[in-house]
């Protein structure tokens, strides 16, 4: 609740129009990226539902703060394993400033920075999260590799 103004009638109404259900909640959000065609898709408060949530697709998730210099060490290593996922269609490589946006679900916790979580298409809302392995290329193509619900065949195994 954000009134301009406050009294009690105000408190009713807002109380009335929660009860039945009417009220949408806030959800701190930076601006939608205007651009999201990069190997790692941002996501913000507003897209969390439609990128992470979405069952169509696997999510490699990393909420991270900007001033964390465990985050600053993994964003190349990061980048890279979007690049090298970058012509997978049901997976997407996305990361998300967790001091900027709401997490719109409380299946993701994030209690500490970096936080990874992989989102299989068919089970959003248990979600596995990434530890005990290094925070390098190979251990997260492996846990990626591990959880995907689908992976076209790289040149490699054919």
């Amino acid at each position: 609740m954000e009134p301009e103004e406050f009294d009690s009638d105000v408190l009713r109404q807002f109380v009335m129009a929660f009860k039945k259900g009417k009220l949408k909640p806030i959800v701190k959000s930076q601006p939608v990226p205007k651009n999201n065609k990069g190997p790692v898709k941002v996501v913000v408060g507003k897209t969390f539902d439609t990128i992470v949530m979405d069952p169509k697709n696997d999510v490699l998730i990393e909420f991270y703060a900007p001033w964390c210099g465990h985050c600053k060490k993994l964003e190349p290593v990061y980048t890279e394993l979007g690049k090298k996922y970058k012509n997978e269609k049901n997976l997407i490589i996305a990361k998300m400033d967790a001091t900027a946006n709401d997490v719109t679900n409380d299946h993701y916790k994030v209690e500490g920075f970096p936080t990874i979580y992989f989102a299989p298409k068919d089970k959003k809302n248990s979600p596995i999260k990434f530890e005990g392995g290094d925070r390098d290329l190979e251990h997260l193509s492996k846990f990626i590799e591990e959880h995907a619900t689908k992976l076209s065949r790289t040149r490699e195994e054919l």
